[in-house]
C-alpha cells in the first residue's frame, strides 16, 4: 500500500545514520526529474582515523567516494541524499532491510522485512539460500523482480563464477551478442563489478529501439560510461577491441552459431552461451534417412526434434574443442522454470585439437550427413583470413 514519500524518507534517514547500517544504494529517477547524481552507495568503514560512513556516487561517467565522520558532517550528508529525487531506495542494516520505490503519483511504495538469519540444523549446516546478487539489489527495480527472473539471474551468475578464475583481476572486456532487453547483461556487470573487477560491457541487439532503451537504463543506473549498447546483426555489429568474455543467451537457432563463431574468431578467453531454439540440424535430418540402426530416434516427429537438440550442441561443444577450447554442456536453470535450460561453457585452452578428436568430430557429421552452422561459419572465417 503506497505511504507518504516524507515519512517513508524519515524512516530510511534514521537507518542510514545507525550504527546497525551496512549498506545503501539509491538509484533511478522520480517521474519527470532527475538526480544531479545517477547513482548513490552509502556503507560504514573503518579507516586509521576511525569509523566513517563512505558515500561513492557517480554521474554517469566516473565514481566519486568520500569518506565522512559520524555526527552532523554525516546527517548533513544524508539529508542532501535524501533531497535528490532518486526513484529507488534499498537500505540494509544488521536487523532490517527497507526497499523504497517512488511511484509515478509521487507516493513511497515501501517493502520491509528482518534480515535474514541463517537457519542452521543440529549438524550445523547453513540452510539459507545464498544468492550472488542479494534479491533486494535495487536494480531489480529496473529490470524486473519477480522470484522466476531472481532465479533465473541466480543460476546464470552461478555459471559465470564458476566460469572465471577466483584469482581474476584487472580489465575485463565483455559483449552480450543479442542481449534483447539486457536483464541478464546488467546482472553480470553488476555481479562482476562487486568482484571489484574493472569492467566495459557492450551488449548487441539488432533492434535500434532496444538499444535505445537499454542505453537509457544504463544511464539511469550510473553506468553509461561502461555499459554501451549496439544495434547490429550478431554477425556483424563492430565490437571493439575484441571481449575477454563472450555471452550469448537464448539467441534463436543459428544466431548462437554465429555468437560463437564471433566468440572463436576474437579468440575470447571465456563463453557462456544458452541455446534456444533448434531448426537448422531439425531440417536436415528430415532430408535423409537416419543412418543404421538409429531409424527409431527420428521416425517420430517429435523425437526428431529433440535428437536434433542434443546433437546440435554435441557438435557446438565438439567444434569448439577443435578450434582450442575446453567445453562443458551443462544445465543454465531447472527445467521446470525453462525447457531451454542448457549452457555451453567454453574456456580457451590455446592447444590444438589432436587427431582423434577431430575423427570423432568428423565421423558423427559424416554418419549422420548434417553439416552444423557453426562449422559452415568458422571455415569461411579461416578461409577469408587465409
Amino acid at each position: 500500500m503506497p505511504e507518504p514519500l516524507d515519512a517513508a524518507l524519515t524512516e530510511i534517514r534514521a537507518l542510514l545514520l545507525d550504527p546497525a547500517l551496512t549498506r545503501a544504494v539509491a538509484a533511478g529517477r522520480r517521474r519527470g526529474r532527475r538526480p544531479t547524481v545517477a547513482r548513490a552507495e552509502l556503507r560504514p568503514v573503518t579507516l586509521k582515523a576511525g569509523p566513517r560512513m563512505q558515500i561513492t556516487t557517480s554521474d554517469g561517467a566516473r565514481p566519486y567516494t568520500r569518506n565522512i565522520a559520524s555526527g552532523p558532517e554525516a546527517a548533513a550528508a544524508v539529508d542532501e541524499l535524501l533531497a535528490e529525487p532518486f526513484g529507488n531506495w534499498h537500505v540494509e542494516t544488521s536487523a532490517a532491510t527497507l526497499q523504497l520505490r517512488v511511484t509515478k503519483s509521487g507516493e513511497a511504495q515501501v517493502h520491509r522485512a528482518a534480515t535474514a538469519r541463517p537457519a542452521v540444523t543440529p549438524g550445523g549446516n547453513d540452510r539459507t539460500k545464498e544468492y550472488l546478487l542479494d534479491p533486494g539489489d535495487p536494480i531489480f527495480a529496473e529490470i524486473g523482480g519477480s522470484a522466476a527472473k531472481r532465479r533465473q539471474v541466480d543460476a546464470f551468475l552461478r555459471a559465470l563464477a564458476a566460469t572465471l578464475p577466483d584469482e581474476l583481476t584487472g580489465p575485463l572486456r565483455v559483449v552480450d551478442l543479442g542481449c534483447g532487453n539486457a536483464y541478464l547483461t546488467f546482472a553480470a556487470y553488476r555481479y562482476l563489478t562487486s568482484r571489484e573487477l574493472d569492467v566495459h560491457l557492450v551488449g548487441v541487439d539488432v533492434r535500434e529501439d532496444q538499444r535505445r532503451r537499454n542505453s537509457e537504463l544504463a544511464q539511469r543506473l550510473g553506468w553509461a560510461d561502461r555499459i554501451s549498447f549496439v544495434a547490429g546483426t550478431i554477425a556483424d555489429a563492430v565490437v571493439e577491441p575484441a571481449p575477454d568474455l563472450v555471452l550469448a543467451l537464448h539467441a534463436c537457432d543459428t544466431a548462437t552459431d554465429e555468437a560463437l563463431a564471433r566468440a572463436v574468431r576474437w579468440e575470447a578467453r571465456w563463453v557462456l552461451a544458452a541455446p534456444c531454439c533448434h531448426h537448422d540440424l531439425a531440417k536436415q535430418l528430415r532430408a535423409h534417412p537416419a543412418p543404421a540402426p538409429y531409424e527409431l530416434l527420428t521416425r517420430q516427429g517429435i523425437l526428431r526434434e529433440r535428437f536434433a537438440d542434443v546433437l546440435t550442441d554435441a557438435l557446438r561443444a565438439g567444434l569448439l574443442r577443435v578450434h582450442g577450447y575446453r567445453t562443458e554442456v551443462v544445465e543454465f536453470v531447472d527445467s521446470q522454470h525453462t525447457p531451454r535450460n542448457l549452457l555451453i561453457r567454453a574456456r580457451r585452452t590455446g592447444t590444438g585439437a589432436t587427431e582423434p578428436q577431430r575423427a570423432e568430430y568428423r565421423e558423427l557429421v559424416d554418419q549422420w550427413r548434417v553439416t552444423p552452422r557453426l562449422e559452415t561459419l568458422l571455415a569461411a572465417a579461416e578461409e577469408s583470413a587465409s
